[in-house]
């Protein structure tokens, strides 16, 4: 599903919620589970337990011309059921984006995901244009969703 906001993508995965979830609130896991080949690595932040919380990444892409960081502020954490964040180049605010994780228990061993790349709080036209949103894209979200479920 997508609008011209945000791009959500499902997957049913055959783990329990509670692994899933584990695996999704340790930033160490997610360059593994990255579909759009832009994660390289945690530089800070163990699991994540609370909103507040924030871990750093590396990251690389041309649209920021080769390598940075992100710094990732967590904006939901209800466990087993919704993990979110906001990311924004190191060291600045977050501009507007937010990665939004939601988890449903359809049995002992089996859960829903949905996975949402959401613009929606950009408000910087220069920023909208320069990146081209969405700049990942849907095959890259799957992948990413392909990825959670071979690492459970």
């Amino acid at each position: 599903m997508s609008d011209h906001t945000k791009v959500t993508v499902q997957k049913v995965i055959s783990a329990p919620v509670e692994q899933v979830f584990a695996v999704l609130r340790d930033p160490a896991n997610h360059v593994g589970l990255d579909g759009s080949g832009f994660v390289r690595g945690v530089d800070s932040g163990g699991p994540i337990q609370q909103v507040g919380d924030v871990f750093t990444m590396n990251m690389y892409g041309e649209h920021l011309d080769g390598d940075y960081q992100t710094d990732n502020y967590v904006t939901a954490y209800d466990e087993n059921a919704r993990l979110a964040w906001k990311t924004a180049v190191a060291g600045t605010q977050p501009p507007g984006w937010e990665w939004i994780w939601e988890f449903e228990s359809a049995g002992p061993d089996t859960t829903t995901v949905r996975h949402t790349y959401d613009w929606s709080g950009v408000t910087d036209t220069a920023l909208l244009e320069q990146l081209n949103f969405p700049f990942v894209t849907v095959p890259q979200l799957e992948d990413t969703l392909s990825r959670l479920a071979a690492a459970v």
